[in-house]
């Protein structure tokens, strides 16, 4: 099962962090600057280790050179990232 999530991205964070809910977006918070894909790769770190999969089940499908971004999550339910949300993970 696969899913798609419209994300915010904040780069050059003090710290990383997902959520909350920013304008019907996910909010996620990476300490790398957003140079050469970084900060796409520290996302897909961040989310790939909060939700127990591969970073290769996560890839940027709309918005790799912007702020807004949407991804597409392979092996995971919107439940289980919904849980990950409330959990707001650092």
């Amino acid at each position: 099962m696969a899913i798609t999530v419209d994300i915010l991205v904040q780069p050059r964070a003090s710290r990383a962090r997902i959520g909350p809910m920013h304008d019907g977006r996910l909010k996620i918070a990476v300490t790398a600057p957003p140079v050469d894909g970084e900060a796409n790769a520290a996302v897909i770190e961040l989310l790939a280790r909060g939700l127990g999969i591969a970073r290769g089940d996560i890839a940027v499908i709309a918005g790799a050179g912007s702020r807004r971004k949407t991804l597409r999550i392979e092996r995971v339910t919107r439940a289980q990232l919904d849980g990950l949300v409330r959990e707001g993970i650092e």
